[in-house]
């Protein structure tokens, strides 16, 4: 007997409204369109089909929905016509606004934190990852306990913003979720212990790394994937990559770096998710080099550079990252090839354009990432005992040898480090040994 062909369940429909209140002279109205088309962008990665979108500009806020009453009768009649299921809200609404919203509207209703956090919640592959967006999406979700609870015992990716069991066991759900909160930190600070561990260990070996950082879509998992040959997840949607990814580089010199690929930055990053995601961060604080990826063609292409520094001078408000992190910082600006190609960029002081796709600039990028690492180097005077082989041969394959006098009991070295190859040698030779010295010059 012949089964019956399986069809294909066709995508929930979703209109996608950005409430927007000029709040500055340089809010302009391409502002506005960039970001509707970034939330676009957003609802179209997790499998909405989006229908309607649209700008309702907002003389104010009102408090029991957010937008007027204008707005709200248009938007409930396109719901009506256009048998929309999920309605996102690209603003942060409060939880009595977010149920006022779905009531009038008589379908989902999505805020940009909770977008975010779905995205987030389809798309953690490593332990770590699951764990902190779910955590995050807990700590956002206490006070929406409407559809909750079984997205935990779910086994496809996102957390049901988008369709949940209902409003049943209101009080056992807020008792469960604190106890899943108790232990989902417990595990977590078990899991970043280990990742300490592992930064220890990339310590003992001895490659400095480079951080790509950039906003979301900047091209960052294809520039990784260009330069080390490795295989991430590169599709043209935001927050394409959510776990760092790590690879060995080598430059033009010979040396070598761990190339690092990390989570992309975006404006208003929800708070419940930039302290969930504080170890991911760590990542960028842990380089020697920071790579930051702009989308030069992108007509907001400014505005996300300046999210992406916001974001690293909070970190370094926090103590996460130290104060000269803008020192080894170089800029890539990456899709020159939509802008006719590399020659085509205007590139100021410090900034190199490239196009990843197209492998353009990419060999002035290595000479670049070259000579950042030596002009971070600093002079050291090291003594070594006459037997210590393997501290001599590390000396040379990682720093340049600048003097070198031998008597019958010790070797003395003027060698030239990189700092973060500074503690790598310490943490490897001298702490097991007190016949080994090491001064700065």
């Amino acid at each position: 007997m012949k089964k019956p062909e399986e069809t294909a369940r066709p995508a929930t429909r979703a209109a996608v409204i950005l409430p927007w209140e000029k709040n500055k002279a340089s809010d302009s109205p391409r502002a506005a369109d960039s970001r509707l088309e970034e939330a676009v962008g957003l609802t179209a990665s997790i499998g909405l089909d989006v229908i309607y979108q649209t700008i309702f500009p907002l003389r104010a806020r009102r408090p029991a929905t957010l937008l007027g009453v204008g707005h709200l009768e248009h938007l409930s009649e396109i719901v009506r016509s256009e048998e929309i299921g999920v309605v996102v809200v690209d603003a942060k609404l409060s939880p009595a606004q977010q149920r006022n919203l779905e009531k009038a509207l008589a379908c989902k209703v999505v805020d940009r934190t909770g977008l975010i956090l779905d995205i987030f919640g389809a798309r953690a592959a490593t332990r770590e990852g699951v764990l902190q967006v779910e955590l995050a999406h807990l700590e956002y979700q206490r006070s929406r306990l409407v559809r909750l609870w079984t997205h935990l015992e779910r086994q496809r990716g996102g957390f049901g913003f988008l369709g949940g069991p209902g409003e049943t066991q209101i009080e056992a759900d807020r008792r469960m979720i604190g106890d899943r909160i108790v232990k989902l930190r417990k595990e977590l600070d078990q899991v970043r212990r280990t990742r300490g561990l592992h930064r220890q260990a990339r310590r003992r070996v001895p490659f400095p790394i480079v951080a790509l950082v950039g906003y979301t879509n900047a091209g960052k998992s294809t520039l990784f994937n260009n330069l080390t040959g490795a295989e991430v997840h590169a599709k043209d949607q935001l927050f394409a990559t959510l776990d760092p990814t790590m690879r060995e580089l080598k430059l033009p010199s010979g040396r070598h770096v761990i190339l690092s690929d990390t989570v992309g930055f975006i404006s208003e990053l929800p708070t419940e998710l930039v302290a969930a995601f504080r170890a991911t961060l760590e990542e960028v604080a842990e380089a020697d080099i920071i790579l930051h990826v702009r989308d030069c063609a992108h007509p907001d292409s400014l505005a996300q550079r300046d999210d992406v520094l916001s974001v690293l001078e909070d970190m370094t408000k926090d103590g996460m990252i130290d104060q000269s992190w803008p020192d080894r910082t170089i800029e890539v600006l990456n899709k020159a090839d939509l802008l006719g190609g590399v020659s085509h960029v205007p590139a100021s002081q410090g900034s190199l354009p490239v196009s990843a796709l197209k492998s353009e600039g990419l060999s002035d990028l290595l000479e670049r990432l070259d000579q950042v690492l030596s002009r971070s180097m600093q002079d050291y005077d090291v003594t070594l005992p006459i037997t210590d082989g393997a501290a001599l041969a590390w000396l040379y394959e990682h720093g340049d040898i600048i003097e070198r006098s031998d008597n019958e009991e010790h070797i003395e070295l003027h060698v030239r480090l990189t700092p973060s190859n500074q503690e790598r040698f310490m943490c490897q030779f001298l702490a097991c040994s007190s016949q080994e010295r090491l001064s700065a010059k």
